[in-house]
């Protein structure tokens, strides 16, 4: 394997002293500009760069943000997006850790606070509320997408977006709405409720199903009302990803979507708005979310005068209405 080129190699290759080259790379006082430029020029030609992380072993602040995110979520990758564009404007960099079927959260987490992150944000965490409580005592902490108490919380209002979800069904003409529900996934016990709400308040019956996160999922859930009787006038799934899945088995079955069953989804992933998709959804805030969990996170980091209890921030989802949803046949 090549040796990666050290500052020796640059000196060598200038004619100068290493401290000389030090000076140079850290655009410190102490070295003309003729010599400036030779020893960039030197650098360039045997491919030498700084190595961010011995600098930042050198410092005592890194100004890396650690972020745990789950592998294949749409939302999240969104979520990711934002974090690194409000983290650069910050003068922060981003450190990612994914949670897959064979990485859990601890150890997505661990390798953060190994990296010497000074603090991390985390998306749709798992842990227990009194885990995170715990970390965030110890490693400023803000969660993101989840209602937690005892920690920095930014996330959509949950119940507001399964509301207009529900009241665009409502105002169609829908009567028998089926939910899938999340299970245990971060917001689900909130959307649920909206559910709950609407339909208690119209005088309909409560159709809850089982869901979930992927179109896996989704289908086994559209397989599920095929086998029924009576096929609901719409459903409302609790993710996209859940939505497609219904609606790949509903078509396949020669049951026409939104003539024959309107289908709707939360998060307003870029799935949903593909042509042969064109999915009504629930869209969350995913810049607005990233932005304000990182000006918290920066806030608590920079400013020791910041206010040291933790915050609940609840952002407005909107409705996207698109082809999936009509008025009941």
């Amino acid at each position: 394997m090549q040796r990666r080129p050290t500052l020796e190699d640059v000196a060598e290759r200038a004619g100068v002293s290493r401290a000389l080259v030090s000076i140079v790379m850290r655009d410190a006082p102490g070295a003309s500009e003729q010599t400036r430029e030779r020893v960039r020029r030197a650098a360039e030609a045997i491919g030498y760069r700084p190595d961010p992380r011995a600098r930042r072993l050198r410092q005592l602040r890194t100004r890396l943000i650690g972020v745990t995110f789950t592998a294949g979520q749409e939302f999240h990758a969104d979520l990711v997006d934002g974090v690194y564009v409000a983290a650069e404007d910050l003068g922060y960099d981003v450190v990612l850790s994914g949670v897959t079927p064979h990485r859990d959260e601890p150890r997505a987490l661990r390798i953060l606070i190994d990296d010497r992150c000074e603090g991390v944000v985390l998306i749709g965490p798992s842990a227990p509320p009194r885990e995170l409580a715990e970390l965030a005592a110890r490693v400023p902490t803000v969660v993101v997408a989840r209602r937690v108490r005892g920690v920095d919380v930014m996330r959509s209002d949950d119940v507001a977006g399964a509301t207009l979800g529900m009241d665009h069904l409502l105002g169609l003409g829908h009567r028998r709405v089926t939910y899938l529900d999340g299970g245990r996934a971060p917001g689900a016990a909130e959307r649920r409720r909206g559910y709950r709400r609407a339909v208690r308040a119209a005088g309909l019956p409560e159709l809850i199903m089982s869901g979930g996160l992927t179109e896996r999922e989704g289908a086994a859930a559209a397989y599920a009302m095929l086998d029924s009787p009576t096929l609901p006038s719409a459903v409302f799934a609790f993710n996209d990803r859940c939505a497609v899945g219904v609606m790949d088995v509903f078509i396949r079955a020669g049951v026409a979507v939104p003539q024959q069953v309107s289908v709707l989804g939360f998060d307003d992933s870029p799935l949903a708005g593909m042509a042969h998709i064109d999915l009504t959804t629930v869209r969350q805030d995913s810049a607005g979310l990233a932005r304000a969990a990182v000006q918290r996170l920066v806030a608590r980091l920079d400013d020791a005068a910041v206010d040291g209890g933790p915050v609940d921030v609840a952002l407005e989802p909107t409705l996207i209405v698109r082809g999936s949803t009509g008025e009941p046949a």
